[in-house]
């Protein structure tokens, strides 16, 4: 299980670096109803991320993962190909960012989320997590690294698990910050949210990037295993 769990944590912290779904999260909170919305649109995000994950961990299972004690060569191509496709979407991140000191464009659904009611902000939240190709991606690999180390259905589940928790850190930490510390981190939030929309193409890229690699790395490393 320890082996499982070390394969998914980069992938994890991958998950969670997600610059626009926790611009979207702290918007949530700095409204009238952010105590409801920002809370249910972490849920969807755990749930999404549990749900894909539980899929693609249940498909990976029925493939075959392993041969002999050894990872499936479709493991290794697997992860090649989810990391070259990563190094492409790092690549698209950076071509398409904002220039000189034009300021980025946010998606226009996010000018309308102080009035989204909390089962909306729970499917957002859902969406994000899983259906992002950045993240899917990510999902899949993981799955597929859990599935490999051919431990029992309980170890895989908490391999998912702590997938699962690590990814849901970035929205995750804005909420909890907003009820502990109530009023006093409504500054820092804004502060976060300003440069995580400014910086949001470099923070993308620089992760995908480095995840890219892990995965290509991993690739190769089974292959010719």
């Amino acid at each position: 299980m320890g082996e499982a769990i070390g394969a998914v944590l980069p992938l994890g912290v991958g998950v969670a670096l997600s610059p626009l779904p926790i611009v979207a999260v702290v918007l949530m909170l700095g409204s009238e109803r952010g105590r409801v919305t920002g809370p249910a649109f972490l849920a969807g995000w755990l749930l999404g991320l549990a749900v894909a994950g539980t899929v693609v961990l249940l498909v990976a299972a029925a493939a075959g993962p392993a041969d002999d004690g050894e990872p499936a060569t479709w493991v290794g191509w697997l992860k090649l190909v989810l990391g070259i496709l990563v190094l492409l979407m790092a690549v698209r991140t950076w071509r398409q960012r904002p220039r000189d000191d034009a300021e980025p464009d946010l998606p226009g659904w996010m000018t309308a989320l102080d009035s989204w009611s909390a089962g909306k902000s729970l499917g957002l939240g859902a969406l994000l997590s899983a259906v992002n190709p950045k993240n899917l991606m990510l999902t899949v690999a993981a799955a597929a690294a859990i599935a490999q180390t051919g431990i029992g259905a309980g170890g895989q589940a908490v391999a998912l698990a702590v997938f699962v928790l690590i990814g849901a850190l970035g929205p995750g930490l804005p909420v909890l910050l907003a009820f502990t510390l109530g009023e006093r981190a409504d500054r820092m939030l804004a502060d976060l949210k300003t440069w995580l929309a400014r910086h949001n193409a470099a923070v993308l890229t620089v992760v995908l990037l480095v995840i890219g690699a892990k995965l290509i790395g991993d690739g190769i490393a089974g292959l010719s295993g």
